[in-house]
């Protein structure tokens, strides 16, 4: 899938490579984005795809 926010590209990157620090840092700044309604949504539901379609440490 190709994904819009550069977040979620870097989300991906970082899961593919087995970085927990950085996909957990992400997802809680994406997280108080959509908390606080500076985001219309579209990036959660992005992260959301990939969360459930990337394999952690899948490049490994």
């Amino acid at each position: 899938m190709q994904y819009t926010h550069q977040t979620v590209r870097d989300y991906v990157a970082a899961k593919k490579r087995g970085d927990r620090a950085t996909t957990d840092r992400i997802i809680r700044e994406v997280t108080a984005r959509f908390d606080t309604r500076t985001t219309d949504g579209s990036e959660a539901a992005e992260l959301l795809d990939a969360t459930m379609t990337v394999r952690f440490g899948e490049d490994l």
